[in-house]
């Protein structure tokens, strides 16, 4: 069984900014959301926890490892997407500088190369090999895997088999949990964006 986090909330998460590669820490929220998650694993017999290098990540790791006794192992193949000269820009920022390229992003989500920066695809190459290492390393154990909203929609999106251009049907809030459990070779949906209690 998969544990598949989104870290949680981000410091200056209310100016919904293309974050990326930018290291951006948690915001307390984003800690309590972490801690949240953690209590709700905690009678889960975790035998390891992965994730992204980023800070965000790597802290929510932390927190969601602590009650197992467990240090996140840092799986730099788990980052966000590259969004090129878009990091740290709003929406309304990038409609405002570059509305053509804006306008092809939201019409070509699943394969659109951020200027400067990495398509869908090339997250879902990086990505999903480190993925399926990790689940086979483990295969019938339970770990947790912290990693970023583009990632874990393309993790998920690569093992049930949809159209990468469906990423963002799929729901990765601050601090959710989605659960995957792979049976044989088939992934099996389990939990999809739990958000955490507070």
């Amino acid at each position: 069984m998969i544990y598949l986090f989104r870290h949680g909330e981000v410091e200056r998460a209310e100016t919904r900014r293309f974050i990326g590669h930018l290291d951006v820490p948690l915001s307390p929220l984003g800690e309590r959301q972490s801690v949240a998650q953690a209590a709700r694993l905690s009678s889960v017999k975790l035998a390891a926890v992965f994730a992204s290098d980023l800070v965000r990540a790597r802290r929510t790791g932390e927190i969601i490892g602590a009650p197992h006794g467990l240090v996140p192992t840092v799986v730099p193949e788990l980052r966000e997407m590259a969004m090129g000269r878009w990091d740290g820009l709003t929406a309304a920022e990038i409609r405002q500088r570059e509305p053509a390229k804006f306008a092809e992003w939201m019409a070509r989500v699943g394969e659109f190369p951020f200027p400067d920066g990495e398509s869908v695809p090339d997250l879902e190459a990086r990505a999903w090999p480190a993925f399926e290492s990790i689940a086979g390393t483990h295969a019938g154990r339970a770990i947790a895997v912290v990693a970023h909203g583009g990632t874990n929609r393309t993790l998920i999106c690569r093992a049930l088999g949809l159209p990468l251009g469906r990423l963002l049907a799929l729901g990765q809030d601050y601090g959710a949990l989605t659960v995957l459990e792979r049976i044989d070779v088939t992934w099996h949906l389990r939990r999809l964006n739990d958000r955490p209690v507070l």
